[in-house]
């Protein structure tokens, strides 16, 4: 039996993991679900899987639930309440999929508590993946990937007794792809969220079209796999058909193709290292039969450039670009911003920030997210 944890089980990835769950066989729980604010949707997720636990961000919408629901589960809120989600002894795997840096805390406690994660959640990695990796090697603790591209990267090595000699994280182009800035200067919300071939929440649907999605995933990488900026490639792949390649030093290419469903890599990190039946579309070859790539233009698309440069100045500079990044998508989806003053913030923030020499540490990583939204606030 395996007992899951959800930590933002009402987002994209939540209720996408929650499908999977329910067309896996009955040897799969569901132990802990988690809220930012969306009480009505947690209150019917809690009716239907019956957890030991449900968190929300704020007291009183905790309050709330727990009125609605009686005594169908425990009910916590805040940071805590997700640090205690992360950890119950019960739970086998910890599905993180809360948006941001709030991620970060509640997967130190499901690392500290020896729970295997399934990490939906890029930040995590990107701003702290330095602590996170050796913490989770020192503890023979999984990280599994939940984005679709570092699945099929994770994928493509299992079995290899030798490291990659680079790999390729393919990228959609979303939906403005072949636009100049020019052509964006009046892109709207509704136009930023209109992915063309994945579902997606709104902040990650805002980074596809900058191509700050790819730039995070970059950085994700680098922890994941133990790999050089200069071995990371993006390949911009419209199709979304292949989600991404591996190359070995033999010059054989690796890669994992899959119809664009979130629930097939959701599906894989749950199950690992098993395969299990489920109802979820195929890969009709007769339908996707021309695949094609190209370079990603990083003139019109900054975003990617900046996570480039983020990597390699290293220490606090990821949570830079992270946080001044997550404030940004906020700004402009209030529609306080424009589309292109995104990265031009960012890379601001970027330059703005002078304290190279600090110590990386949970705190430090959270003080100098604190600095880089203000800075951002103050600054648009």
């Amino acid at each position: 039996m395996t007992n899951i944890s959800i930590l933002g089980s009402t987002g994209s990835i939540g209720r996408q993991t929650l499908e999977v769950i329910e067309n896996l066989s009955d040897d799969y729980f569901v132990d802990a679900l988690t809220a930012h604010s969306n009480v009505d949707l947690l209150e019917k997720q809690v009716r239907q899987f019956k957890p030991s636990l449900a968190v929300l961000w704020d007291e009183a919408d905790a309050m709330s639930l727990k009125h609605r629901i009686g005594n169908i589960c425990e009910v916590a809120f805040g940071v805590e309440g997700l640090k205690q989600a992360a950890s119950l002894p019960s739970t086998d795997l910890v599905v993180n999929s809360v948006v941001g840096n709030a991620g970060l805390l509640p997967t130190m406690s499901a690392l500290d508590a020896g729970k295997f994660i399934a990490l939906a959640n890029k930040e995590v990695l990107v701003t702290a993946g330095e602590i996170i990796m050796p913490l989770a090697h020192s503890k023979n603790i999984n990280i599994l990937p939940v984005d679709s591209e570092h699945s099929a990267i994770f994928q493509c090595l299992m079995g290899s007794h030798q490291p990659p000699a680079k790999i390729y994280l393919t990228a959609s182009g979303g939906p403005f792809r072949g636009k100049t800035k020019t052509d964006m200067a009046n892109i709207t919300v509704e136009q930023a969220l209109a992915h063309p071939n994945w579902s997606m929440g709104q902040k990650i649907s805002i980074d596809s079209a900058t191509m700050m999605n790819k730039g995070l995933e970059v950085i994700e990488a680098k922890w994941l796999f133990d790999l050089r900026p200069d071995q990371i490639h993006v390949l911009v792949h419209p199709q979304s058909i292949i989600h991404s390649m591996v190359e070995f030093e033999d010059g054989q290419v690796l890669a994992q193709l899959g119809a664009p469903d979130m629930r097939l890599a959701i599906g894989y990190a749950i199950t690992h290292p098993n395969r299990l039946p489920n109802p979820f579309k195929r890969l009709d070859f007769t339908i996707h039969n021309n695949l094609t790539f190209e370079q990603p233009d990083k003139i019109n698309f900054p975003c990617l450039a900046l996570a480039y440069k983020a990597l390699e100045a290293g220490g606090h500079y990821p949570t830079v670009l992270n946080s001044s990044n997550e404030e940004a998508v906020a700004l402009f989806l209030d529609k306080k911003i424009r589309f292109l003053d995104i990265p031009s913030i960012i890379d601001k923030a970027l330059s703005a920030y002078t304290d190279k020499n600090k110590h990386l540490t949970i705190d430090s990583i959270l003080e100098t997210e604190i600095w880089a939204r203000e800075f951002v606030i103050s600054n648009s």
